[in-house]
């Protein structure tokens, strides 16, 4: 998954075509380029997914009560390191005029609200979670109008906006609802992974899920009245009357954008649960050090993307930003940009890149895991 992400900021970085349109909009967009953004919607519900399980598998260490301040300490880290950190990756600056809530402070937000749903029996948190991913789609239509607090906290839960105060501006990029379900699932989940469970009887019952999801899927998006605020049309070619039927939202993630994404991971979950072969343990190491990776990634990318603007005519101060790469509003990288084959080539080179580092840390927080520290990064 976390490679799968890096192909994305790549994208934001280096793409020619991503400083002018959303790689969705069928108006504009090619095969290539649309699933080149679309196999990334699978990275943020499996980062809460497996979070979740991840969290039910700790749990099963620790009392009720440690696992809750543990939840509630790396929620609170989680966002501290996304309005920090995480924050100056992305621009290279200490005097934007902007806070990004994105997907690691959602994250951490959910986290936190995960610490409180864990008192609750197994079932109520599955049953809260499937409420909450099926019917939230309900809420589209409610809009809270004006820059009032109102107006913020309804983004906050389920609206993606950007608000400007006294000229700073703060954009709800990752609405809560139902970013807390999705985590929450996971964790009721959790419970196929405990020592007991068979490993057999697991791989059936997430091949049957995953199957499940993926029919529903199909049949809710055919039906085309629920489940995604973006309707499906026939388009001039099969082809892309197929992206259309893909073509569902994230922000928030529709009912039928998490069955899409879901289905298939918890597929994937079921055939990889053998031993990894050569390929597999490299890329597991990236896994065992995500939020490692997830910092080392943006930095290397920026740098990288520093030096590339040479080539394009520009200085490498214009990948100090003011504003947001997906924003497209930093006109001193118009013309700033390259093909889709040069950003495969990135992706790959930063991937490899990133092993040393990521398998010296591994190796670090194998060998000295009395380190309580090592566990928030």
């Amino acid at each position: 998954i976390v490679v799968i992400m890096a192909l994305k900021h790549v994208r934001d970085y280096f793409h020619a075509d991503a400083f002018l349109y959303d790689p969705l909009d069928l108006s504009q967009t090619n095969a290539a380029l649309f699933f080149t953004r679309w196999i990334t919607h699978f990275c943020a519900p499996l980062f809460m997914f497996l979070s979740g399980i991840s969290a039910f598998l700790v749990g099963e260490r620790k009392s009720k009560r440690e696992l809750s301040l543990f939840l509630l300490k790396r929620g609170f880290w989680l966002i501290l390191l996304e309005l920090t950190l995480i924050h100056w990756a992305w621009y290279f600056s200490l005097a934007v005029h902007e806070t990004d809530l994105i997907v690691i402070w959602a994250l951490g937000i959910s986290m936190i609200a995960l610490a409180a749903l864990i008192y609750l029996p197994v079932k109520a948190i599955l049953a809260f979670s499937i409420v909450m991913i099926v019917g939230h789609n309900l809420l589209d239509s409610v809009h809270v109008p004006g820059n009032g607090a109102g107006a913020f906290g309804w983004a906050l839960l389920h609206e993606q906006r950007m608000f400007i105060y006294n000229g700073y501006g703060i954009l709800v990029g990752y609405p809560l609802i139902p970013w807390i379900g999705v985590m929450a699932l996971g964790y009721g989940m959790g419970t196929i992974y405990s020592r007991n469970f068979p490993a057999e009887r697991r791989k059936k019952l997430l091949l049957i899920l995953g199957c499940s999801l993926i029919l529903l899927f199909i049949i809710i998006r055919y039906i085309n009245i629920y489940g995604d605020a973006r309707y499906w049309f026939t388009q001039p070619t099969a082809l892309f009357t197929a992206l259309s039927f893909l073509n569902t939202v994230k922000y928030p993630p529709s009912l039928l954008y998490l069955l899409m994404t879901l289905g298939p991971a918890m597929i994937f979950l079921a055939f990889t649960e053998s031993t990894p072969g050569w390929l597999g343990q490299k890329i597991a190491v990236y896994g065992r050090v995500p939020m490692f990776y997830y910092i080392l990634h943006l930095i290397l990318l920026h740098l990288l993307a520093m030096i590339m603007t040479s080539f394009s005519g520009h200085h490498w101060s214009d990948m100090v930003l003011n504003n947001a790469l997906w924003t497209g509003q930093n006109p001193q990288l118009q013309g700033y940009g390259f093909s889709l084959g040069v950003t495969y080539f990135f992706w790959i080179l930063v991937v490899v890149a990133l092993y040393p580092p990521c398998k010296w840390y591994d190796s670090y927080k194998q060998a000295n895991r009395q380190k309580w520290w090592l566990s928030y990064l």
